[in-house]
């Protein structure tokens, strides 16, 4: 019975201290963080447009926009994950942290097509309250996997798994658990819950799926695109504020040859070498930056 006794003690005890660390890691981990780019994609924050790249932290009121043909994807603190397709633009309308252990978020989709995936198996919290508005349509996401849209004249929501409770503008909630169910809002209009048809799903998930070898960077890419290299720190600083301005995350790295300092301005973290040539060729078609001499390398 000792033994019994002990070995319960001994799990509440592990138990206990598995739950404290989570907390503790999550109270150190960003909310939201950019775990890859397919170019170009930025954030508004206050008064500010800055170019986004993997493992950039996003923050409660920041603005995500992508560019035409570009991808962006989001992981959450709880796990969950955030893809954004082109032309797409969501907002943290509010992002933060309950009593030490409660993820809370209220998402904004304003524009394009996005996916949240929920992780229902949380490894750094134990409870979450997630909310989505597709524009006027507000989403209580429960424990989902769903898909959404916003243009001018529509909005579709469509779960692909778990349950969400939807509340078009002026009208009660109901509940959506029924995988491969979707909802449309065309104009004022409330079109009844339907199911999509697999190929429409395909079609709608390709919109915020990264196509690889066009211009895909990732926190774990290794490729890179050095844009140019000068022996003054103002020149190469010049060409760095061009190509964020331009809307892509370059950096400036410092390098000692023979006796001379060099500055290099580089794109990284390309998925692979496809995705390097790509963004080149994407970069020598913009006016004002087809003069540089592109390298590619790791």
């Amino acid at each position: 019975m000792r033994l019994s006794i002990g070995a319960a003690l001994l799990g509440i005890t592990l138990g206990a201290s598995g739950l404290a660390s989570a907390q503790s890691e999550t109270k150190s981990r960003p909310l939201a963080m950019v775990e890859s780019v397919q170019m170009s994609a930025s954030v508004e924050r206050g008064r500010a447009t800055l170019p986004l790249a993997p493992g950039m932290e996003l923050k409660s009121g920041d603005r995500v926009n992508t560019g035409a043909k570009s991808r962006l994807v989001v992981k959450l603190v709880d796990g969950s994950t955030i893809k954004l397709g082109e032309q797409g633009s969501i907002i943290f309308d509010r992002m933060g942290m309950r009593d030490g252990k409660t993820f809370e978020a209220a998402i904004f989709a304003a524009e394009g097509a996005f996916r949240l995936a929920v992780d229902k198996f949380g490894k750094y919290l134990a409870e979450r309250e997630l909310s989505v508005a597709v524009n006027a349509v507000n989403v209580g996401v429960h424990g989902a996997d769903l898909w959404g849209k916003s243009t001018s004249d529509s909005q579709i929501v469509c779960l692909i798994q778990g349950n969400i409770e939807v509340t078009p503008p002026g009208e009660k909630p109901f509940t959506m658990d029924q995988p491969l169910s979707f909802y449309t809002l065309e104009g004022t209009v409330s079109r009844p819950v339907a199911t999509v048809l697999p190929n429409r799903l395909t079609e709608w998930a390709m919109e915020t799926e990264a196509e690889p070898g066009h211009g895909v960077t990732s926190r774990t890419g290794k490729w890179k695109v050095t844009v140019a290299s000068a022996k003054k720190s103002s020149e190469a600083f010049d060409i760095y504020n061009e190509l964020r301005k331009a809307g892509y995350a370059a950096e400036l790295v410092p390098a000692k040859v023979g006796d001379s300092r060099v500055y290099s301005v580089r794109i990284p973290n390309f998925e692979s070498d496809k995705d390097a040539k790509f963004a080149v060729e994407t970069l020598k078609g913009q006016a004002g930056l087809a003069k540089y001499d592109y390298k590619v390398g790791m």
